[in-house]
């Protein structure tokens, strides 16, 4: 195998229905069908159970773009088999997730709650009352929809406070006042 991503086989799972047409490509799964619009420079081949992607001209452009549309269909291909998911943790005196529903309802700190509806596609789930789960098939929608969960309250870097990626380890500053004693005193 070489060492290019746009050259890969990707293969074809049992109940995955691979199509192109139109200048797209259409996937169709267990947990939902994903279409991907294509550039003239990249043609979709679907030879059996297998799924290549060619450069139709030897532009270095075409090239690129040929391992982006790889990635891009071994991502819808994993979609609707598996599903993506980015869990998300609040951390904070009082800060809590609810379900309403469909929506999904945080209390951040605000005078009000802060609420989410579901894009189509996307599903909210809440683990205890400080885990937030995003699934979903379309890799990009559910990464976008956790970083907007995100954005509505950073973590802070003095006392680690806000909603942060499940893993992520957040750089932490000294405070004025350890500034202050480290340096002996000030006064």
């Amino acid at each position: 195998m070489s060492g290019r991503i746009g050259k890969r086989e990707l293969a074809i799972p049992a109940g995955v229905e691979v199509k192109v047409s139109d200048g797209q490509v259409v996937v169709k799964g267990p947990k939902g069908t994903l279409t991907q619009a294509l550039r003239p420079q990249v043609a979709v081949k679907v030879e059996g159970q297998k799924v290549l992607t060619v450069c139709a001209t030897s532009e270095r452009l075409a090239q690129a773009m040929q391992g982006l549309y790889n990635s891009l269909i071994k991502n819808m291909i994993t979609g609707v088999t598996t599903g993506f998911q980015k869990d998300l943790d609040l951390v904070g005196v009082g800060y809590r997730a609810a379900m309403a529903g469909k929506k999904l309802q945080l209390q951040l700190g605000y005078s009000h709650p802060v609420e989410f509806e579901p894009p189509t596609g996307i599903e909210f789930s809440v683990q205890g009352n400080t885990r937030v789960i995003v699934k979903g098939a379309d890799r990009q929608a559910v990464g976008q929809i956790a970083a907007e969960i995100r954005l509505a309250r950073e973590v802070e870097p003095y006392k680690g406070k806000g909603i942060k990626y499940l893993g992520e380890i957040v750089r932490r500053k000294a405070g004025k006042a350890a500034k202050a004693a480290s340096a002996g005193g000030g006064a």
